[in-house]
């Protein structure tokens, strides 16, 4: 089964960046469409069927909540999310007295968005099994997951329990995922993001080492160093000296 997304959102930050965050993390959809208004969506929906839609209540021209009428009134039912800044319950009565799947407040994050987005496709399709579901070769997308979610919070004080609660599995199933899918444990590879991350304000040269020690996530600077040896055979004085030394 080809599966299509429609994102449909008058704010084009929003609606081209999750539209390539999803083209960048995953294979799931064969084809995704994007509208700015609602208008728009709806002679999208009409004419290519999308199965799932990630649709924004306030639009020009017509909003969220019309599409949904007129989705319905054409015999359509295909998986409908709500992306909405209003935190009004009347909103999200509305929308899933029309069919909507899901309600999410904005802001969200993108690797929010990406989960339940696969989750509504294995529920289409079924779970991609040995296929990758992160564009990552032979990467289980469990851990694939677990990665993006890393990356996008990799300076916070993250612990092997919050990111598998994050992907809905046990802290001791997602260590052992780690070791087996990455040859390392979490917090090896937590401080490789964090370490990788370094490099690049110690590219910049214009932070202090304590300054980005604390902000890739170590609150101790000692500590910060001993791991960045570890990780780069030198340490984060060797490693800039070498960047500015002809």
């Amino acid at each position: 089964m080809d599966i299509k997304l429609l994102v449909a959102d008058d704010e084009d930050v929003i609606r081209n960046g999750i539209s390539k965050y999803v083209k960048l993390h995953t294979d799931r959809f064969d084809k995704i469409l994007l509208a700015e208004n609602g208008q728009e969506a709806i002679e999208q929906i009409l004419k290519y069927q999308p199965d799932i839609i990630l649709l924004d209540v306030q639009m020009p021209l017509k909003t969220g909540l019309d599409v949904m009428k007129e989705i319905k009134l054409a015999g359509l039912s295909p998986i409908i999310i709500i992306l909405s800044g209003y935190d009004e319950f009347k909103y999200a009565q509305q929308a899933l007295r029309l069919g909507a799947r899901d309600y999410l407040l904005k802001p969200v994050r993108s690797s929010d968005i990406l989960n339940m987005l696969v989750e509504f496709a294995d529920e289409l399709e079924g779970p991609m099994d040995s296929k990758e579901n992160n564009k990552e070769t032979g990467v289980n997308p469990i851990v694939g997951q677990a990665k993006v979610y890393i990356e996008e919070n990799y300076y916070l004080n993250l612990t092997l329990q919050q990111v598998a609660d994050k992907v809905s599995i046990s802290a001791g199933y997602l260590s052992t995922l780690f070791n087996q899918e990455l040859g390392c444990g979490f917090v090896d590879y937590l401080n490789e993001v964090r370490v990788n991350h370094a490099c690049t304000y110690l590219k910049q040269n214009y932070f202090k080492t304590y300054e980005i020690a604390y902000k890739i996530g170590f609150n101790d600077e000692k500590y910060f160093s001993k791991v960045f040896k570890k990780v780069k055979g030198m340490s984060p004085s060797e490693y800039k000296k070498g960047l500015y030394t002809d």
